[in-house]
């Protein structure tokens, strides 16, 4: 004789889970509002990185940003871009009353794994419109070279 498991539909059960999850989306809005959706992403500069045989364009996306609050370097083959924008210091004397003080003063870095050597003294750095353009050639020894067939 074959032992048959049957399952019951609980409806009371089931409304009690959804009840459970309705208060608790309902406590998570009030207790800890939701933030401005893209505050973690305005924190991390977008990105693209794009490889040609020649080497690397990169490209970050730093509206707001001043060339001299960004640092960019290139150690070990891991190319690491760096900004950092100080607050408005206040001072005692200061006869200004804020009434709104919303522009973030925050700091990032990204780094990013280059998958081959590079020739890191020769790279170019150009800031336009908000927007650094990185170009990163790529050393010798890893650029592809045509070998020549010779005909006999």
């Amino acid at each position: 004789m074959a032992n048959l498991v049957r399952r019951t539909w609980d409806p009371a059960g089931e409304m009690l889970a959804l009840t459970e999850a309705m208060e608790q989306l309902m406590r998570n809005a009030f207790i800890r509002p939701m933030r401005w959706p893209f505050e973690e992403m305005a924190t991390v500069p977008p990105m693209d990185v794009v490889e040609t045989p020649e080497g690397f364009t990169v490209k970050a996306s730093l509206p707001g940003w001043k060339p001299e609050d960004v640092e960019v370097t290139i150690e070990n083959g891991q190319l690491t871009i760096r900004g950092e924008w100080k607050q408005e210091e206040e001072h005692k004397d200061d006869k200004r009353q804020w009434h709104q003080r919303e522009i973030r003063h925050s700091s990032f870095e990204r780094r990013v794994l280059l998958p081959v050597e590079v020739e890191a003294d020769k790279a170019t750095a150009r800031f336009e419109n908000g927007v650094l353009t990185l170009s990163i050639p790529k050393a010798e020894v890893v650029k592809p070279k045509q070998i020549k067939i010779e005909v006999k």
